[in-house]
């Protein structure tokens, strides 16, 4: 069993009868139960939703439960819109944090997007979608044929379009390596030097940002960022509990 507890932490932006998560069928505000115990042996999405529970402002955290281990990650391989970030426990001692960073939770929501659309080159301001989320680029029509940026990684590498690149998909399916270099834009012998990722174009900067506001850097901005121990996977056994900040 597994204690997963939620902490409204949206700068008085709702009240915790305003923030809810969805797990298994079961719906409840934190204001009615903040604590859910999750028996061995689960796995899939938690959900977290601002003002109703089919709220726009929704977002998710993945995750196994074994029978003696936890695995799991916060995510941005499919856009942002809230501020997660959660924090695992366990038996021995083991503590571990990951997700968004305290900066970015302590800052508003406007700006938050406004440092997003100053931060990436034109090709991706585009994905703030006003002040209700920011898609990935490896879902947005643009990057694809025929979008305007469909050419975008044309000049790095014909290996596969920039599509494909941006969501690990086609002919870098199952080549998590080859997918997270062309992503960073680093050469094979740079892929463990973290100093080298982003460092110019064209990249995934949409990927880049959440690295550069995540703790300790680490984000999965895209389907292989876990390739170098990048992305925000944790695991540990005999967990005891694990926290949730839902932000705004």
């Amino acid at each position: 069993m597994l204690t997963v507890k939620v902490l409204n932490r949206t700068n008085g932006a709702y009240p915790d009868s305003k923030v809810y998560w969805t797990f298994n069928g079961q719906t409840h505000s934190i204001a009615d139960q903040p604590y859910l115990d999750m028996p061995a042996n689960s796995a899939g999405r938690m959900y977290f939703h601002l003002g109703t529970p089919t709220s726009k402002y929704n977002d998710f955290v993945e995750f196994t439960v074994g029978p003696d281990q936890f695995n799991g990650n916060t995510t941005r391989v499919d856009a942002f819109v809230l501020k997660i970030a959660m924090r695992l426990h366990a038996a021995d001692g083991f503590d571990q944090e990951v997700g968004e960073s305290r900066k970015v939770f302590a800052e508003s929501r406007a700006a938050t997007f406004a440092r997003f659309k100053a931060a990436v080159p034109a090709e991706f301001d585009h994905l703030a979608q006003g002040l209700d989320k920011i898609l990935s680029p490896g879902g947005d029509p643009s990057f694809r044929p025929g979008g305007r940026y469909a050419d975008y990684f044309a000049t790095y590498t014909t290996a596969a379009n920039s599509s494909e690149i941006l969501g690990c998909a086609g002919p870098l399916s199952g080549k998590p390596d080859e997918c997270a270099q062309l992503n960073r834009h680093v050469t094979a012998a740079q892929a463990n030097d973290r100093g080298a990722y982003y460092q110019a174009a064209p990249a995934n900067f949409y990927a880049k940002f959440w690295h550069d506001n995540a703790i300790d850097g680490r984000a999965y901005g895209f389907p292989y960022d876990d390739v170098n121990a990048q992305s925000t996977y944790v695991s540990h056994q005999n967990p005891q509990y694990l926290l949730v900040a839902v932000g705004f």
